[in-house]
């Protein structure tokens, strides 16, 4: 292959990885490309993002199902330093989100460090060279430094029903919806009452013949009050960019409140819970179905959902809202535990993502050979979200305890990648060939995290995705978000080993 097409595969994300490389980040979503972004501007390119799909977005690239949005303000729901004036909605839909991304990995200049369809399946530390041994499915590298950005509502979570395999139906999961299978006229159930079930059960309710709702526990539903945005609006926003970057602020602050009621002073959220009960009487009368959609756990225990269409298609007369548990799958139809039988075509899974289990610990291994997985046993934990004693120059973006149930993760993202980039600063400036955290600043930083979990809204008692194999809460961080970047805002060497140093350790601040 000439110098001329190796550069074009390149610029098309094609091609085998360097084998060489200072910085490899596993991901493109927004926070692997936030990373490769991040290092791009500081002059860095000896970088390269392992992306697994055939495009960049991540999350946003392969959730496609119909009706699918984020449920996060756009103004905030965006990188700080690439705002879009050109929102055409106050909530942003995925094929807009999807553009918004390949448009900044092309404007920021870092699709030559892409490799798509470059699936990481093994990444190992070698201790003697100080480096990462990475396998892909493109073949394999080395890199000095290991960004790992796999995003945390990726892979599917598929719940082991009984009789699945037998079904002779068409199945799949709504993280990889199957546009191809027409769903008119079918009899369909979908299984699954979380985020991405609200949002697609309405829009394919009024093309199915019947559809089948499964629902093992009832959401909390707040009216939406998402809008198309003005003309005006875009057009003050391109003339004024600091228009825009005021409103971002007023959607901050006004998100950031909401740690009021879920950590602060739980309380509080009985005026959330009225509004949510008042809008679940506006849309259903019918006495059993409300029963059947009132939660019966503490309003913010699980995610809050917002929508203004579930209640209208659950009382739809082709709909059925089944509460009843699943016993088992038969070839044509779904049987539950009361002995009905539901005839089915079709089976959607809208049961989530392996959030707690974190697919890419399966394969990333230590100082000691053992994988994230094994070190964690079932209970993710990281220092700062970020770095696990016993795996150099190891850096996660959103990892442990830095998910949200109120607000942007981009502007967690962001104060990671802030954290990585002085981290990279301090190794050049020190000579470090290796930082590795310190055992106990871990132990004690996540021991201070669990104490602060105890009194939220989140660990009221529900069974949600928050929670991991343990009971413990690895996904959420019980704070304002504005002191997570405080605390992120410099690299900390001093809560680290590195390996170059002779000097003893040093006390490290509470």
């Amino acid at each position: 292959m000439t110098a001329t097409e190796e550069q074009t595969n390149a610029q098309d994300g094609a091609g085998a990885p360097p084998d060489q490389v200072d910085v490899a980040v596993i991901g493109s979503g927004f926070s692997g490309l936030g990373m490769a972004i991040r290092l791009k501007q500081e002059g860095l390119d000896d970088f390269v993002v392992l992306e697994r799909g055939d495009e960049v977005g991540g999350t946003w690239h392969f959730n496609t199902y119909p009706g699918c949005a984020c449920d996060v303000p756009s103004h905030l729901y965006s990188y700080s330093f690439a705002l879009n004036p050109d929102w055409s909605e106050t909530y942003s839909r995925q094929p807009e989100i999807g553009a918004y991304l390949r448009r900044c990995a092309d404007d920021f200049g870092v699709r030559p460090q892409i490799r798509l369809g470059c699936q990481v399946t093994s990444a190992a530390w070698d201790e003697e060279d100080g480096r990462w041994d990475i396998e892909t499915t493109r073949g394999s590298l080395r890199a000095r430094v290991l960004v790992a950005a796999p995003g945390p509502l990726f892979e599917p979570k598929w719940p082991p029903l009984p009789g699945l395999d037998r079904f002779e139906g068409h199945v799949f999961h709504s993280a990889r919806w199957d546009h191809d299978h027409d769903l008119a006229g079918k009899r369909v159930a979908a299984i699954g009452t979380g985020a991405s079930a609200i949002q697609f059960v309405p829009a394919i309710q009024p093309e199915v013949e019947r559809l089948h709702v499964f629902q093992r526990t009832a959401p909390w539903v707040m009216p939406h009050t998402t809008r198309s945005t003005k003309p005006l609006e875009r057009r003050l926003y391109n003339a004024v960019p600091a228009l825009q970057r005021l409103a971002r602020g007023g959607v901050y602050v006004a998100r950031e409140s909401l740690v009021l009621g879920f950590v602060k002073r739980p309380k509080l959220m009985g005026v959330v819970e009225r509004i949510a009960r008042q809008h679940m009487r506006r849309h259903i009368s019918d006495p059993a179905l409300l029963a059947k959609v009132t939660p019966d756990y503490t309003i913010g225990c699980k995610r809050i959902l917002p929508s203004n269409r579930w209640y209208e298609a659950l009382v739809q007369p082709n709909v059925e809202l089944v509460t009843d548990a699943i016993a088992e799958v038969r070839p044509r139809s779904i049987v539950t535990s009361d002995g009905s039988e539901h005839e089915v075509d079709t089976i959607i899974f809208g049961t989530g993502f392996r959030v707690t289990e974190m697919p890419a610990s399966s394969f990333i291994r230590g100082r000691d050979g053992r994988t994230l997985a094994e070190t964690w046993g079932g209970s993710p934990r990281a220092y700062r979200g970020a770095t696990i004693a016993g795996f150099p120059n190891l850096f996660m973006l959103l990892g442990p305890n830095t998910g949200l149930g109120h607000s942007s993760m981009i502007y967690m993202a962001e104060s990671q990648i802030a954290y990585v980039m002085d981290a990279l600063r301090v190794m050049a400036e020190r000579g470090a060939t290796a930082v590795d955290v310190w055992a106990d600043v871990q132990r004690d930083y996540n021991a201070r995290i669990d104490a602060q979990l105890e009194g939220t809204v989140w660990n009221t008692g529900c069974s949600s995705w928050y929670l991991d194999d343990t009971g413990r809460n690895g996904t959420l961080w019980p704070d304002w978000t504005w002191r997570f970047r405080q605390r992120t805002a410099r690299f900390d060497a001093e809560s680290y080993r590195l390996r170059s140093r002779s000097e003893s350790r040093t006390a490290v601040p509470a």
